[in-house]
């Protein structure tokens, strides 16, 4: 039920020429965490991820935010989806499935996922207009979606999130992420009564 170095945690550093991301995560964590991004909103959504998935998360990432936010913050989700997979090793005695509806004021949001090793993002029912709108002034909204996707492919997951109501994009935005978080909370929990891996096909 963990990785080779004996605890379901990870660190892993990645440099390209548009940015350097340096993550560590821990998995059996209480919620701490250390964000910077250089891109502020989104160190507040990895934030509510760390707080309410119980992962110790700690990021420090910089590039060429000059140009666009979409680099560094791309790439630190690629990183985050890596060290997810990493430390949870080969799975055994995990829940696997989780799911969560969560509120921000008039936002809400579901998710559901599934610790599947196959790698697929359904997302849906943000309002018309919520990719074109600048969050903070810097974070783009389409980003949301493709932070998303950057994790589930990296991580292996089999994600669902879908926006039920909302008009502030703040709002929408943070209601994501955080049922996201409770959801992937439920899936990489410990589960007593699970022995081994939980799939028909003794893999995940």
């Amino acid at each position: 039920m963990s990785n080779k170095n004996g605890s379901r945690s990870a660190s892993i550093t990645r440099q390209t020429s548009e940015s350097t991301v340096a993550l560590t995560l821990n998995l059996d964590g209480s919620g701490q965490s250390a964000i910077n991004t250089t891109v502020p909103f989104f160190d507040h959504m990895l934030t509510a991820f760390a707080k309410h998935s119980l992962t110790d998360l700690n990021v420090e990432a910089h590039g060429d935010t000059d140009i666009d936010v979409h680099h560094t913050v791309e790439d630190t989700a690629i990183v985050l989806g890596q060290a997810i997979r990493q430390a949870l090793g080969d799975k055994s005695g995990i829940s696997r499935y989780g799911d969560a509806v969560v509120p921000l004021d008039e936002a809400l949001a579901q998710a559901v996922v599934d610790i599947s090793g196959r790698p697929y993002l359904v997302h849906g029912g943000e309002p018309d207009g919520f990719e074109y709108h600048l969050i903070g002034g810097h974070f783009t909204g389409s980003m949301v979606r493709h932070v998303f996707e950057a994790i589930t492919f990296n991580a292996g997951l089999t994600v669902h999130v879908n926006v039920l109501a909302g008009r502030d994009p703040h709002h929408i935005a943070e209601a994501e992420f955080k049922a996201f978080a409770r959801a992937f909370r439920q899936a990489k929990a410990l589960d007593p009564l699970v022995q081994g891996i939980p799939s028909t096909k003794g893999a995940l």
